[in-house]
């Protein structure tokens, strides 16, 4: 029998510190005279009394050593509690969203995906704007811690290839999760605040300036402005650009970087290919352009790197409206899609080293074919890659290309065109943003989609950010019986 209790202990205070963090957008609409303070204390009592009142029920339950089972329960239940309880603001308060729409929102910013239902948000107080982003930033910072401690111990689609047994992860540096927690936060808070002063250079104000760094550095693009970055300075889209794409690096190599190790940073392979594949995406969407008609200039050029990085990071910013740049562009943003990141990054995605994961298992086959004589040992960074850790990636794909499949098809059994189907689909699973299409393309968003529709892409969202495994185990029978 499954022993709940311990979930329940961790979640409480989990969903207890999240009512703590509503007290901050509380004082800002409390200091700007908006009524709307009432909402955020009002949530901030239930959601704090709420995971108290189960933590404490559950503390006689409490030990450290949580078993696999518990594990797989307590990462899909904290981001689902997450979900529950950081809704009530727009719920109780302004924009009065609807049950559908709040989750939909609010999954959206955890998971960092940045898909809104919301529009008008330059006149929104600033506690709801605030709100929207303090999600946006928890969620980067929680995926990227989840996926160095607690992916790896799950063997989640490869993910495992990044454990050992005391927590030495990517470079044996540190023997502790502890310490990984707080190196990690410490590089992820500098870099949101280096971000700030960036945007604050390229004449954003202090507010927008803040709240723009944290949905850049979480890659959730959760913006102040319903025009997203359209109306932003050169110099705010290109440091945009470079933190974007700090932002889809693995946090745990600029841990190393700062603790002098320079190679850790430069000579990781992932990190090489990322750049290698923004670089030639990035040359692809140039030759679109000029094929579509457009003039070579700086602004061009600006244009697809930021957007380009936008959409690789899984940010989802949008400096112009992209789907008009040819069928060309679009097949090249569609494909940034389905890459993504780094591991150990805020990304979402199948990232890149599931790929070269995947290309090294090919090509050691293609070896064995023609060179039966020869063992060959596919390796990634120097580590054999285990049939466990291939296998685990092969099963990866073959869901995240399934229920990407399977979401499009439900998009248009619901009414959805074919391209908004899919792009809306492999968008949300891949925790981008925008989809293509006049109607969720960039420079739309979700609120006209029929509430089946917002609801398939919740769930997507959810899953794709939870690695899919992690979600659909706990469909199986099995585990239950266990």
């Amino acid at each position: 029998m499954l022993d709940l209790r311990p979930v329940g202990y961790v979640i409480g205070w989990l969903v207890a510190a999240l009512g703590g963090v509503m007290a901050i957008p509380a004082v800002f609409d409390l200091i700007d005279g908006d009524p709307n303070f009432r909402a955020f204390l009002a949530a901030m009592v239930i959601t704090t009394s709420c995971g108290v009142a189960v933590a404490l029920a559950c503390a006689d339950s409490w030990r450290s050593d949580l078993d696999l089972r518990q594990g797989f329960l307590l990462t899909t239940g904290s981001w689902v509690s997450f979900v529950l309880f950081g809704m009530l603001p727009f719920v109780l308060g302004q924009p009065a969203l609807s049950f559908t729409d709040a989750a939909f929102e609010t999954t959206s910013a955890l998971t960092t995906t940045g898909a809104t239902v919301m529009s008008g948000l330059a006149d929104m107080p600033r506690g709801v704007l605030l709100w929207r982003s303090l999600l946006n930033w928890v969620g980067g910072i929680g995926i990227v811690l989840m996926a160095l401690i607690l992916l790896p111990l799950l063997n989640i689609g490869g993910m495992q290839i990044l454990k050992t047994g005391d927590f030495n992860t990517l470079g044996k540096i540190m023997p502790r999760a502890k310490e990984i927690v707080i190196s990690c936060g410490a590089v992820y808070l500098v870099f949101t605040l280096v971000c700030a002063l960036g945007y604050s250079w390229g004449g954003l104000s202090g507010f927008d300036a803040l709240l723009h760094a944290m949905a850049t550095l979480a890659t959730g693009g959760m913006g102040n402005y319903d025009t997203s970055f359209g109306g932003f300075s050169a110099t705010t889209q290109y440091v945009g650009t470079v933190f974007m794409l700090l932002g889809a690096m693995s946090f745990i190599r600029f841990v190393q970087f700062a603790r002098g190790d320079v190679r850790s940073l430069f000579g990781d392979s992932q990190i090489r290919y990322f750049l290698g594949i923004y670089l030639a995406l990035c040359a692809g969407l140039v030759v679109a352009r000029l094929l579509h008609g457009d003039a070579l200039s700086e602004k061009m050029l600006r244009e697809v790197l930021f957007n380009m990085a936008s959409i690789i990071s899984t940010t989802g910013f949008a400096s112009t409206d992209y789907t008009l740049w040819g069928p060309m562009a679009q097949a090249l943003f569609f494909c940034a899609m389905m890459i993504c990141g780094c591991s150990g990054s805020t990304t979402g995605g199948p990232k890149v080293f599931r790929y070269q994961l995947l290309l090294a298992g090919i090509n050691a086959e293609i070896r064995r074919l023609h060179s039966r004589s020869v063992v060959v040992t596919p390796r990634y960074q120097g580590q054999v890659i285990s049939e466990e850790v291939m296998g685990s990636v092969m099963a990866f794909f073959m869901l995240f290309f399934l229920t990407l499949g399977m979401g499009a098809v439900l998009l248009v059994l619901i009414g959805l065109d074919p391209v908004s189907a899919i792009s809306g689909a492999a968008t949300t699973l891949s925790n981008v943003g925008p989809g293509l299409g006049p109607v969720i393309g960039p420079s739309g968003n979700f609120a006209a989609l029929p509430d089946p529709a917002i609801w398939v892409l919740t769930f997507l969202m959810l899953v794709g950010r939870l690695e899919l495994m992690a979600v659909y185990v706990l469909f199986m029978p099995s585990y239950w019986r266990a």
